[in-house]
């Protein structure tokens, strides 16, 4: 077996590559590297999201946890970044996350926060590793009698998480129109209630989740519905989360999608005409947009690219102080209030900034100019990620593609860190040339790797 987490914790089809079994060790090993060992009853939470599986692995965690001693404080559907900051406000000594975020309903995963609200560095992620691996032998440390641990609800959560974004927002949203499609997963137990009493006039799409109809052609990967409604219904705005709303993509009142790059570009100008971009600079990734980066040189900002990951971004802004940063799939990082990304707060950052500004999206959106960018996403094996680093035609296709852009563009081509995929991105200034480009790649790789 291979390195368990990804990019954003443990991620598999649910009940094949996730299993029970994994989850309950996965549950032993966290305990036990994360928690204060001078507590003989350390608390960990657990969130969850709306898909089939959930309940199953929630429950196989627990077990887990309640083996090395841990007392569970279980939170019910809550949003990813609720349990980044939950964690710490209810002091606990780690915070699990049972998503599998964007993904279909079959696939589920385990991200894992420490005491500080943070995503775990891949130091303590190897640890855990090590122990569910078998290279690290626990077996002797499991307590008996009383120092099992127990499970209790923490029926305050969705209301204590609720009440710190309203806390964020200092104008409020009122008569703002606007349509906000759930994905049938997390956002749906939080969004109505939260941007209602903020003062917008909310209509909610896709809030009615059934355990298989998460992100099922809604929500932040199928944009579609939400655009035409948007312009159907003459309103300010749309917001679309994921299944864990951890990200927020947006419509504006003409029905034009505004991705994290020009939701970024939007709140990084606002932010430095207040004195609140730090540095004055903005953390991405090596997938931001080229026109992104050119906004920033045009209006006096710093740009800083990270690997593919808000983890990755959150970390660099952690070692140089900077508190603003995202990607352009609409993980957005405001670290002066979350630790992690939270797609509701960042609609409510943004919404909230249009309010104050009595601006429009489409004409704030226009601070930023796209370059073109297609992706072009291959299936493939374990064995077929592993050979894309060393097959030489594959490494050579790419060098041609590249050269051919010179500065005018690029590509960039890497595995995909929650799915079985090898992502081909090529950015250019002719839309045409781009696509042919990705696509003469993409056959390269289906022929040597797939």
């Amino acid at each position: 077996m291979g390195r368990l987490f990804g990019t954003d914790g443990i991620r598999g089809i649910a009940n094949k590559d996730l299993t029970c079994e994994l989850a309950t060790q996965l549950g032993r090993a966290a305990a036990q590297v994360l928690t204060n060992k001078s507590n003989l009853h350390p608390r960990v939470l657990i969130g969850k999201d709306t898909r089939l599986s959930s309940d199953m692995l929630e429950n196989a965690m627990a077990a887990g946890l309640c083996s090395i001693g841990a007392s569970v404080l279980t939170l019910g559907v809550v949003p990813t970044p609720a349990v980044a900051y939950l964690v710490e406000k209810y002091k606990a000594d780690a915070g699990i996350m049972i998503s599998a975020s964007h993904n279909s309903f079959e696939y589920n995963g385990i991200k894992i926060f420490s005491g500080d609200g943070f995503k775990l560095p891949d130091d303590l992620e190897e640890r855990i590793e090590d122990i569910i691996l078998g290279k690290t032998d626990i077996s002797g440390q499991l307590p008996q009698d009383e120092g099992l641990g127990t499970v209790t609800r923490a029926e305050g959560a969705v209301r204590d998480y609720i009440e710190h974004v309203k806390s964020t927002v200092h104008f409020a949203l009122d008569g703002m129109k606007i349509a906000i499609d759930s994905a049938n997963g997390s956002a749906s137990a939080t969004a109505e209630a939260l941007f209602t009493e903020l003062g917008a006039q909310v209509t909610m799409l896709n809030d009615k989740p059934d355990g298989i109809n998460v992100n099922d052609n809604c929500g932040s990967t199928h944009m579609e519905g939400l655009i035409e409604y948007v312009k159907t219904h003459d309103l300010d705005a749309g917001v679309a989360f994921d299944g864990d709303a951890d990200r927020c993509l947006m419509v504006d009142e003409k029905g034009n999608f505004v991705d994290g790059d020009f939701i970024m570009a939007i709140c990084a100008l606002d932010m430095k005409s207040r004195g609140k971009l730090n540095k004055n600079t903005v953390v991405g990734t090596i997938m931001t947009n080229l026109g992104f980066q050119k906004f920033c040189e045009d209006n006096g900002m710093r740009f800083e690219a990270t690997k593919v990951g808000d983890r990755y971004v959150l970390e660099q802004m952690r070692l140089e102080s900077y508190s603003f940063g995202g990607e352009q799939s609409g993980h957005v990082i405001f670290r002066d209030f979350a630790t992690t990304g939270d797609g509701q707060l960042t609609a409510c950052q943004l919404l909230s900034l249009l309010r104050r500004r009595e601006a429009k999206l489409s004409s704030l959106a226009t601070v930023m100019q796209r370059y073109p960018q297609t992706m072009v996403n291959i299936s493939v094996t374990p064995e077929g990620k592993l050979a894309f680093y060393t097959d030489q035609r594959v490494r050579a296709a790419i060098e041609q593609v590249s050269e051919t852009l010179g500065s005018d563009g690029r590509i960039i081509v890497r595995p995909s860190g929650t799915e079985p995929l090898l992502r081909v991105m090529v950015e250019g200034r002719d839309e045409q040339q781009i696509e042919e480009l990705a696509e003469s790649v993409a056959k390269v790789i289906r022929e040597e790797l797939c």
